[in-house]
This record gives C-alpha cells, sequence and structure tokens, in this order.
C-alpha cells in the first residue's frame, strides 16, 4: 500500500494510520530556498540527535517554506514554515517535534486542536527540549535549551 496524497477524508485517514501502525515511515523531504533548507537540516540534526528522527518521519512528510503563518497542514502531512520559524535551530526542531505530535493525535482521530491538545503538544515539545539537552555534547545547544525551557515553564502557566 501507498501512503495517501493527502490524508483528508475517512478513508484516507485510515489508510495513512494503517500504514504507519505497520512502521511506514516517510521519506521527509524539504522544500525552500538554499538558506531555508540549511536551517532545516541545522534543526533535523538536532532531531536526530535527540532520537527523534523516526518519530517525525513517521508522521510528517515534508517541511515547505512558505511567506506566511507557520503551521501543520495535517491534509498533506507537513509542515509549513517561514523563515523565522527555523531561524533558531534548537527551537525550530521542538516546534517540528510539537507539529508531528499534533498530526499523531490527527491520525488517531483525537482531538489535535484547542486547549487540551496545545497543552499535550507542548508538554511534547518540553519533553524533547530535555531529552535534546541531556543527549547533545555541545554546550551551546544545552544552554539553548535551557533558555527556551525556561521560557516554556514561564508561559506553561498559562495552561
Amino acid at each position: 500500500m501507498e501512503f495517501p496524497e493527502r490524508v483528508y477524508t475517512k478513508n484516507e485517514v485510515k489508510k495513512a494510520k494503517e500504514l504507519i501502525d505497520k512502521g511506514y515511515k516517510h521519506r521527509l523531504t524539504t522544500k525552500g530556498t538554499k538558506e531555508f533548507k540549511q536551517k532545516v537540516r541545522d534543526a533535523l540534526k538536532l532531531v536526530k540527535t535527540a532520537g527523534y528522527y523516526d518519530f517525525l518521519k513517521t508522521y510528517i512528510r515534508s517541511i515547505i517554506e512558505i511567506d506566511g503563518l507557520t503551521q501543520l497542514r495535517e491534509s498533506e502531512a507537513a509542515i509549513w514554515a517561514n523563515k523565522y520559524a527555523v531561524k533558531n535551530p534548537v527551537d525550530a526542531a521542538s516546534f517540528f517535534i510539537q507539529k508531528a505530535y499534533h498530526m499523531k493525535e490527527y491520525l488517531e482521530g483525537k482531538l489535535y486542536y484547542g486547549g487540551e491538545a496545545e497543552k499535550r503538544s507542548c508538554e511534547e515539545r518540553i519533553h524533547f527540549l530535555e531529552v535534546l539537552k541531556k543527549k547533545t555534547r555541545k554546550k551551546e545547544i544545552k544552554e539553548e535549551c535551557e533558555r527556551l525551557l525556561n521560557l516554556w515553564s514561564e508561559s506553561y502557566l498559562v495552561y
């Protein structure tokens, strides 16, 4: 079976979920300017360092540069990101994991948007930052993880 071109109808979602349950992984592609692609590669290296690359490839097919609002496009299993979203590789990596988690919930038929869903996906993003902080050997990455974790702990009080 081939992964559906789009993941929108009940049958397309069912087919995608069946494939993922059998171990399907996307060949993750990046589309955009040379600079955008490099920034995404930098973030993906951190995703690999944290051990989340298979998770990301399971739920996300592509990361596409856009001139607009950064968002998950569930029907395309894609992340649309602007140049500002990938400027900081640590933040970008954690954002990619957050959106992969949204996609996972979408395919599982869970409510993947709104307050409670955002809370769950933020928890996954925070967990990713904690794991990356432990697994990286680079001092500057550890420090950036710590800085972002502090920001998240302050803003997390909203939920």
